[in-house]
């Protein structure tokens, strides 16, 4: 009877440490978005000069350059509680992502590795621009401090007649 008893606290033990280790080792699940909008914004100057032979010219005066401004994609990324601007990384061909799908994406170190689940599945490295938390409320407030100052109240002139009726109502009654 002591074996048995023995045996299977041995066993409730085994259980116990078991599945508290393997809570552990689990990986970290990614996060999970929406992209909502996608904006072309200026990243650069596409610049094309004189070199070699022509940069001789060009110390003369004789100047031609070909400059072209370049745009790059720069989506919203909104979760339940962080709205991410993202640029990617890879400028010269990036991949278009479909507006209005859901992502699944890692932060680690200074990148962020996106995921488009109904897409290729393929995760790409993309640049945060910037983070905004999503206001539940809905209503916006400025947190920069605001000195309380009111402006004294401004009354019309007192005449000479509302100045005795004023007086009158003042009065104690005899």
């Amino acid at each position: 009877m002591k074996i048995a008893k023995l045996l299977i606290a041995a066993i409730a033990l085994i259980l116990a440490v078991s599945s508290s280790a393997g809570a552990k080792n689990k990986k970290k699940q990614p996060e999970r978005g929406m992209l909502e909008s996608m904006q072309s914004v200026p990243c650069g100057v596409n610049e094309r000069g004189l070199a070699g032979v022509g940069s001789i010219f060009g110390s003369v005066g004789v100047q031609h350059v070909n400059s072209h401004e370049k745009l790059c994609p720069q989506y919203l990324l909104r979760t339940d509680e962080m709205e991410y601007h993202i640029r990617p990384l890879e400028t010269k061909h990036p991949v278009l992502l479909p507006v209005g799908h859901e992502g699944e994406f890692k932060i680690k170190k200074d990148k962020l590795f996106l995921k488009v689940v109904d897409q290729d599945k393929k995760t790409r490295p993309y640049q945060v621009v910037s983070m905004e938390p999503v206001n539940s409320g809905g209503t916006t407030e400025n947190s920069s401090y605001r000195p309380a100052t009111r402006l004294p109240e401004s009354r019309p002139p007192e005449t000479p007649a509302d100045k005795t009726a004023r007086q009158m109502t003042d009065r104690p009654p005899r």
